[in-house]
């Protein structure tokens, strides 16, 4: 395989991904934790490339990242997202993680704070993902990683808001207090992940792609260095009333709580007892939702490339 390594930092860039960058071709970062700890094999592989696959048919091109025996690897090839779907006991690597996972030669699936930095540092500048992490419910001083990422590193990413089964509220006065804008993408109120309502208004909203690029633009014109988060709603047919969700999630933070289940381990256990909760309902929600904004992100990497090129 033909990748060009940057050997100071053990990271290599696929050079279908160097060659993008530098024609100002659109390009999606995509993470891989969803790959290594999000769904069972094989449906995590076969969904790693429907996503890839989605934003490809918007005329970009997709970059999802990961860590392969200790070496972060930008534009992971289709045999190495296999490996990373089928192998058990993988790292999950956020941004703290990384220089272990290289001098442990680990290998595992970059979380959202983790997949902006390095993919920023490869020249990309749209991201998408799922739900962004936050400031959590029961344990307010616990505040994702991905928070800090996003105040510092100037990136679209595109999600449906923050994964519900944290503190909204705490979780959006933080990206207000961070100068984080948060775009609406035809809608002024953010999504709650499984659900189009929260209850809270975007800072902004617009109704093409090529306005969500420009905000964008200027934002760091204007010598701002954080991320412009781009909200969009789950779709309908797939979605979950905000008021049906969270009374599911409250049964499971008591069984976390009962169960004394804390740090990084609480997020992956909430997901997993929501959907048993809701009969897979979530999981179909999460999936559609996936979907739906790496078709948007490629369509704003589109208007980003057209705006800069």
């Amino acid at each position: 395989m033909n990748m060009m390594n940057n050997k100071s930092i053990n990271m290599i860039v696929n050079p279908k991904i160097i060659n993008a960058v530098r024609d100002f071709h659109p390009l999606v970062a995509l993470e891989s934790a969803l790959i290594t700890h999000g769904l069972p094999y094989p449906e995590n592989y076969l969904l790693a490339l429907e996503l890839e696959e989605i934003i490809k048919q918007e005329n970009a091109s997709s970059a999802t990242i990961g860590v392969i025996q200790g070496t972060i690897t930008i534009g992971l090839e289709k045999e190495q997202i296999h490996f990373l779907a089928e192998s058990k006991n993988l790292h999950k690597i956020g941004s703290r993680d990384l220089a272990s996972s290289i001098i442990s030669s680990w290998s595992g699936g970059t979380t959202v704070s983790s997949t902006l930095s390095t993919s920023y540092s490869a020249g990309i500048r749209v991201f998408s993902t799922g739900g962004i992490g936050g400031i959590h419910r029961e344990a307010h001083f616990d505040i994702s990683s991905d928070l800090i990422e996003l105040s510092r590193t100037p990136m679209i990413v595109v999600s449906a808001g923050v994964k519900s089964i944290l503190d909204l509220q705490s979780t959006f006065e933080y990206l207000e207090t961070m100068s984080i804008p948060v775009i609406g993408v035809n809608t002024d109120e953010i999504p709650a992940f499984f659900s189009i309502h929260s209850g809270f208004k975007t800072s902004a909203s617009f109704d093409n792609f090529h306005d969500v690029a420009r905000i964008a633009q200027v934002h760091w014109g204007l010598g701002f260095k954080s991320a412009v988060l781009v909200v969009v709603p789950p779709p309908e047919k797939d979605a979950i009333p905000f008021a049906e969700i969270d009374s599911v999630i409250q049964i499971a933070l008591l069984e976390s709580r009962d169960l004394r289940i804390s740090g990084k381990d609480v997020t992956p256990f909430l997901l997993k007892r929501v959907n048993e909760l809701t009969g897979g309902a979530s999981l179909q929600a999460n999936l559609s939702l996936l979907k739906n904004n790496a078709k948007m992100a490629a369509k704003i990497a589109v208007a980003f490339s057209q705006l800069n090129h």
